[in-house]
């Protein structure tokens, strides 16, 4: 077994979960990477040292065992799990379709439910941590946001729920919750005016970075945070903190 901790990181590919990966390296941890896009995850895995890159979907219940398994025969333990693979598909109320509100729904809440349930046998016999990646969409309502919104603020519940049940075995868990961040997937879905919307009513008046995500990721899952579980932290420039109205309150 490796003296090194173990974390398994989804969605690790790009955005938040590849500057996860990067920030536990740095720290010394080995990197369970694991992503839907295998060509991308072999790339990105390729540059890296200390880590192992499986092809899995999270929302899958054999995917989600076989990543504790594989983890497990490649470096020896769990120690962490960050759960943060997720899709986005933003659309009016009435016109998602159930099979949208699914697709949604299976990868940012069944994947967090199955895969830290899975986690949990190996997290116990090292008095491990998980970190949910939540939003800032499951603190506050939004337009568009249905399946989306409603799946992370589901991801935020679940994270007290697992919080309240695991602590005795001194499993902590979190969930750091961004707000808009320049990914991928952002850029994808975000206009230019809706960018601008956004810089307005932050109080920082920007977009947060990935690297600033997995800050607060890699400090949840640290021992410095070891009196730390239960929480959601919203990594977001103080977006959650104004209400409304602020942009014409400034001006």
């Amino acid at each position: 077994m490796t003296e090194k901790k173990v974390v398994i990181v989804t969605g690790a590919a790009r955005g938040i979960g590849r500057a996860a990966t990067d920030l536990f390296l740095a720290d010394g941890w080995n990197v369970v990477m694991i992503d839907r896009l295998g060509e991308l995850l072999e790339a990105e895995a390729s540059k890296l040292q200390n880590t192992f890159a499986l092809k899995a979907d999270v929302s899958n219940p054999q995917d989600a065992n076989r990543i504790m398994t594989e983890a497990v025969r490649e470096f020896g333990r769990v120690d962490c799990l960050v759960n943060n693979a997720g899709v986005a598909d933003f659309g009016l109320l009435e016109e998602h379709d159930f099979a949208r509100w699914r697709r949604v729904m299976e990868t940012n809440l069944d994947g967090v439910f199955l895969c830290s349930q899975a986690a949990i046998p190996y997290l116990k016999e090292g008095r491990g941590s998980i970190v949910n990646i939540g939003s800032i969409s499951g603190l506050r309502a939004s337009t568009l946001r249905v399946a989306y919104g409603t799946s992370k603020a589901a991801v935020i519940h679940l994270t007290k729920q697992q919080a309240a049940e695991l602590g005795e075995y001194g499993v902590r868990v979190n969930c750091v919750s961004p707000g808009p961040v320049a990914t991928e997937m952002s850029k994808q879905v975000h206009s230019q005016d809706i960018i601008d919307a956004y810089h307005d009513a932050i109080p920082l008046n920007r977009y947060g970075t990935e690297r600033e995500i997995a800050e607060a990721i890699v400090f949840l899952a640290s021992d410095k945070a070891s009196y730390i579980t239960g929480q959601v932290i919203a990594v977001d420039g103080g977006f959650d903190a104004t209400g409304v109205g602020l942009p014409a309150l400034r001006s």
